[in-house]
């Protein structure tokens, strides 16, 4: 965010994407999508680092969500702060959240608890229930212990130390 480095206050039960693995992944997205217009979905949003890397950029419209609602407070109170009014937040459980209509994003970002055990629930829920354009991408964030089991997916995994990224394109 204009060089500025983003801190979470320490009461938030979040688990920030490294600054390495985020480098990594708008490198790629620099390759893959031009940022000015882009609709965003981010899904367990915490402190909204990824909502605000896409903001700064010049995504049209960021929607961050998260049950906690000491995070959507911050993602609230730091949107306002950087005047980015492109940034809307949500408190809601993120299962519960994508079991209503809502409309396709070109990006859907999701960056789940390391623990979940529903990641597979989770991606057939935003690939199979049109929130992502045709010619989108739904991102998981997921461990890197766990690239073993998107191997065989339509998905394309990127590793940065712990964290991995895959990427999965919805079709035309």
């Amino acid at each position: 965010m204009g060089g500025r480095t983003l801190l979470a206050p320490n009461h938030l039960p979040v688990r920030p994407t490294t600054d390495y693995a985020k480098s990594g992944l708008f490198n790629i997205l620099n390759n893959r999508v031009d940022f000015e217009g882009l609709t965003v979905l981010d899904l367990f949003c915490g402190a909204g680092g990824i909502t605000f890397e896409f903001a700064s950029r010049g995504a049209k419209e960021v929607v961050a969500v998260d049950r906690y609602p000491d995070c959507v407070r911050f993602v609230q109170k730091t949107a306002k702060e950087f005047n980015l009014t492109t940034v809307r937040s949500h408190k809601a459980d993120v299962f519960k959240f994508l079991k209503t209509p809502g409309t396709a994003f070109d990006i859907v970002f999701a960056d789940p608890p390391f623990d979940l055990t529903t990641r597979p629930e989770l991606t057939d829920a935003v690939l199979n229930n049109n929130w992502v354009k045709p010619g989108g991408w739904f991102i998981l964030e997921h461990p890197s212990a766990e690239d073993r089991l998107y191997e065989n997916s339509s998905g394309e995994t990127r590793r940065y130390g712990n964290c991995s990224f895959t990427f999965f394109q919805q079709p035309h």
